[in-house]
């Protein structure tokens, strides 16, 4: 019976990857569609991708299915031919990172989920095929420069901070399930408005158009292929950037460059930056800005209080971390922010 999950420690994997030359794709898709059995087509995916040497993270539902990957450049065409061979995935857009060193992902992780993206909705009559009108890039920065359209960003606090489109609204959270409320409750007189709505990769503003027509908004689009297929279709159309900043990923690069502005700050001592990253105190690992001299001064920690910690032996570091949640929240905002609405 094959093996259908790693079994090679992370550190050793990550380790393997960085020293390894040869180059490497990272890409994302998604799909909305109806699995009947989740774990027999996870563990088939699983297989086929493995047999391939692909890494990434995949959720699998009942709803569909969303991807982000790293493949050997060679073998690009080879797994584009087998997820187009899966009926539901045949010419499925694959979005192809912008900025890419080849180490986004060092191990792959196929999962079964309640849903491919948490979304908090129980209303049986929500039905994610009524959904908003794509816009490509072209039509985005036509329809977005009307002085009557509202851009909405749809992603999280800590992603818009460090990269939108111009004149976007940001709906201040932590989660995606929070914001769809709170953005319906935001406009809610401007049911009549052109609302375009955008992601990362398109899978979370796809599933926000749905739920704002479903809310009573007329009418909704939504950027197809979100921001790295915006950023792409920019490049190869020589199309006006609208987007400021860095686009925020989920994987290890946590940034790549779309504009060249640098709009955000190190949340320690304000200087223009906007390089996430994690916190080395195991028991905090907050996620936030910081720049290579803070990173210096604090050992890559969000505190002084962090820093201490990391600097104790490993030992004393594991005492302190037991039967206690991750993370001081120092730099998070989006609450006090949202509070204030």
């Amino acid at each position: 019976m094959a093996i259908l999950h790693n079994r090679i420690s992370q550190k050793e994997l990550k380790e393997k990857l960085y020293l390894d030359t040869e180059p490497r794709t990272t890409l994302s898709f998604y799909q909305y569609a109806r699995i009947s059995d989740p774990k027999a087509f996870r563990d088939e995916l699983y297989k086929n991708l493995d047999e391939l040497k692909v890494f990434g993270r995949i959720y699998v539902a009942h709803e569909g299915i969303n991807a982000q990957l790293s493949v050997a450049s060679p073998a690009f065409e080879a797994l584009k031919s087998y997820l187009w061979s899966i009926p539901f995935l045949n010419n499925v857009r694959l979005n192809i990172a912008v900025d890419d060193d080849g180490k986004s992902f060092w191990v792959l992780k196929v999962k079964v989920r309640e849903k491919i993206v948490s979304d908090g909705i129980s209303d049986p009559t929500f039905d994610m095929s009524k959904k908003g009108k794509y816009v490509d890039a072209k039509e985005f920065n036509t329809l977005s420069t009307d002085p009557g359209t509202i851009v909405v960003d749809m992603r999280n606090h800590y992603e818009y901070e460090v990269g939108h489109f111009e004149n976007a609204i940001e709906v201040p959270s932590d989660t995606f399930r929070e914001q769809l409320p709170m953005v319906v409750n935001m406009l809610l007189d401007k049911k009549d408005s052109n609302i375009i709505m955008y992601c990362t990769g398109g899978i979370r503003c796809e599933k926000a158009s749905a739920y704002m027509l479903h809310s009573g908004f007329k009418n909704v689009f939504h950027l197809e292929g979100g921001i790295i297929q915006y950023a792409n279709k920019v490049k190869v159309e020589e199309l006006e950037n609208k987007f400021r900043g860095k686009n925020f990923v989920f994987d290890d690069r946590l940034g790549e460059k779309i504009g060249k502005e640098v709009i955000s700050h190190c949340h320690q001592c304000g200087v223009a930056c906007d390089d996430h990253t994690n916190c080395k105190n195991d028991g905090c690992h907050l996620l936030f800005i910081q720049c290579a001299s803070c990173a210096e001064k604090y050992s890559g920690c969000c505190s002084t209080e962090c820093q201490s910690i990391y600097n104790m032996p490993e030992g004393e570091q594991k005492e302190l971390r037991k039967g206690k949640m991750n993370g001081i929240k120092v730099f998070n905002k989006s609450r006090e922010r949202r509070h204030s609405l």
